[in-house]
């Protein structure tokens, strides 16, 4: 589908990679994971053709379609949500506009070319429905659905909201547009939890060929199915998911290792060989071989891994008093409109460390707000404890950096006295700006290179509250990881909103989740209200022992306790007695699975039906006349699919474990 091989790429005398080579093809989901500025972005554009290289090559299989998401969206948008969304389907749009010309046709021939059209309007009506022409709009209507758009949303104007709504619905047009290959920069940024996990979900169905770049180890996991490491400027490529990659790495690194070892050894010996017998003219012959080996030796090098390690101390805040936050029965909205949240109840204390979770819309920003004080609720209270002294960190809080200066510059006039007596460079240092980075203008830094700056300026001052509004957009793993152990040390108490589930169980104590309205805290981090939708596939059992092996195990057990009497007939004897019964185990067992199959197979078919038939109906452009109705029916369809594709996975599984 799409190939790369040996790929270099520099700027100016910086060398980004070299020889990186990979293949992307059939259905194959590459992961593309590096360090902020190490090229992961530059690899990208270069693959859509949006940059040139050095050298190498780009090939691309004839006819296909690639479908980019960029970081950041520059387009110029004209009409509402849907509209644009539509235009990823411009293909199809084009048949449409085509079959309109054809009907127009044919009131006005007659004869042979009357029959003309009509067989080139068969074809190409035949064409349109197998493109899904007729169910273009309500598939539109779905996936904006699940990336969090309501369904006034989808006809509001996209030049009028916000830049993270208009990067969905970038999305959403190339989700539509269905390329042969997805190529995608950080596609999770600005989603929340639940359009993450929809968007595994899709991805995950997907029957085309994806190379992603992603900072969010959950989501590599469940769509990734090997991982390229871009690092001191090559690509090496692992099979599996995060997991998988993070043990492969070590294991790579291990066996480099003892490899430079061994060759150390050999190097030892050679020398030793060398200045021994250099002088000694019977061994003459042996010492200039052993010279010219070494020459030729090709040194192995133990790759390092270049990891960012928190070096801060946190100034020490002073001490707020024992409740922090207090909600009590609080409706909070904006003035033109209903509520956003109501009923609202929290208490937060002393060093909690605490995550809001929902989907967007929901109420966390309007619940971060009236904490900060922006938001008065209409009823109830909101109110502050005492010696509370806060810092927040908002996800447009990159823009307000300076990009015109050094970023020593930039942290020095931002974070000022608040440094105390530390060394701003230490610190600096600390969020990953060491040596000659510090000199470096913001303008020249990465996307996460600036949020880590931006993080850093937050974070240095003395506050006992911080509030951290989606940090880890834009940020690279290893800047996760310092984000993470930065918040694990911090002595303050924590509001974190982040749609990283690896980020929000590894720092949070509890979950606060906002949603339909509500605000319910939860006393733990809960896997089922920090992922809704749950696991796609059960996870493999690791398996008691069964009866069979139970039996096997204690006859061998007894034998291996002293009975060395037991004749050679009498073991043939038991072992095909043991046989016997694992057969009819066996044959009891999967009687039931048997059945158990038959019947989902019953259902899926079922389920298939009713999908088919809730299709025909959204087919017909009377529907779309009342958008009640439509709206209702959209969500019939949507649950009708889910319900089919979670029968399909379990009798996948079921059939599975019958093999």
């Amino acid at each position: 589908m799409l190939s790369v091989a040996g790929l270099t790429k520099s700027f100016g005398p910086r060398l980004l990679f070299q020889g990186v080579t990979f293949q992307l093809s059939g259905s194959r989901r590459i992961a593309l994971v590096g360090g902020n500025g190490a090229g992961k972005t530059t690899m990208l554009e270069i693959i859509v053709g949006l940059q040139e290289y050095d050298s190498g090559t780009v090939s691309k299989q004839k006819g296909s379609r690639v479908g980019y998401l960029p970081q950041e969206i520059l387009d110029v948008w004209t009409g509402s949500v849907i509209e644009e969304v539509l235009k990823g389907a411009a293909h199809i749009l084009d048949l449409e506009v085509e079959l309109r010309a054809l009907e127009g046709r044919m009131g006005t021939t007659t004869g042979d070319e009357h029959d003309q059209v009509m067989s080139a309007y068969g074809d190409l009506q035949s064409r349109f429905e197998q493109e899904g022409g007729y169910l273009i709009e309500p598939e539109a209507r779905r996936i904006l659905g699940g990336l969090g758009f309501t369904a006034e949303d989808m006809d509001r104007p996209l030049a009028d909201m916000s830049g993270g709504w208009q990067m969905r619905a970038s999305l959403a047009r190339l989700l539509l547009q269905n390329p042969d290959v997805l190529v995608l920069d950080e596609p999770t940024n600005h989603l929340d939890v639940d359009s993450v996990q929809w968007l595994e979900g899709q991805l995950q169905a997907f029957p085309g060929a994806i190379l992603f770049v992603s900072h969010d180890r959950d989501f590599i996991d469940a769509v990734a199915d090997r991982v390229i490491e871009l690092a001191r400027r090559e690509a090496v490529e692992y099979v599996g998911g995060f997991a998988e990659f993070v043990v492969l790495r070590e294991e790579r690194i291990r066996m480099a290792e003892a490899a430079a070892a061994n060759q150390a050894r050999k190097i030892a010996h050679a020398e030793q060989f060398i200045e021994r017998f250099r002088y000694k003219a019977t061994k003459a012959r042996q010492v200039q071989s052993r010279i010219k080996t070494l020459a030729k030796l090709d040194t192995i090098h133990v790759p390092e891994l270049e990891e960012l390690k928190l070096r801060f101390a946190f100034p020490e805040p002073r001490r707020s008093g024992r409740v922090v936050i207090d909600i009590k029965d609080a409706s909070i909205g904006y003035d033109d409109g209903l509520p956003v949240v109501t009923g609202a109840n929290l208490v937060v204390e002393r060093g909690q460390k605490l995550a809001l979770i929902g989907p967007n819309g929901a109420g966390k920003s309007t619940v971060l707000k009236a904490v900060l004080g922006q938001l008065k609720p209409e009823v109830g209270t909101v109110e502050l404890g005492s010696n509370v002294d806060i810092a927040y960190f908002a996800q447009h809080q990159v823009d307000a950096l300076d990009l015109s200066k050094t970023v020593e510059h930039e942290f020095r006039q931002k974070v000022g006295a608040g440094a105390g007596n530390r060394n701003l460079r230490t610190i600096l240092g600390s969020f990953g700006f060491s040596g000659d980075a510090v000199d470096r203008h913001v303008r020249d830094l990465s996307g996460g290179e600036r949020t880590r700056l931006a993080l850093a300026e937050v974070m240095c001052n003395p506050v006992n509250l911080l509030i951290l509004d989606e940090p880890t957009n834009h940020l690279d793993i290893q800047s996760c990881d310092v984000l993470e152990d930065a918040l694990q040390a911090y002595p303050g108490t924590i509001l974190l909103v982040s749609h990283d589930r690896y980020l929000v169980r590894n720092v949070a104590e509890a979950l606060v989740e906002v949603r339909d309205g509500k605000v319910t805290q939860h006393l733990d981090v809960e896997e089922r209200v920090l992922n809704p939708a749950g696991s796609k596939t059960a996870p493999k059992s690791s398996g008691g022992t069964s009866k069979t092996s139970s039996k096997r195990s204690g006859k061998s057990g007894g034998n291996a306790g002293g009975s060395s009497d037991l004749r050679k007939s009498d073991v043939r004897k038991a072992e095909k007695r043991a046989e016997a019964e694992a057969r009819n185990d066996k044959s009891r067992s999967t009687r039931s699975q048997r059945k158990n199959v038959d019947r989902l197979e019953r259902q899926v078919g079922r389920a298939d039906d009713v999908v088919a038939g809730l299709e025909s109906q959204l087919a017909d452009p009377k529907m779309y006349e009342d958008k009640s109705a439509m709206k209702d029916l959209l969500a019939t369809h949507e649950q009708a699919k889910k319900k089919a594709a979670d029968l399909l996975a379990e009798w996948e599984q079921a059939a599975e474990g019958l093999d």
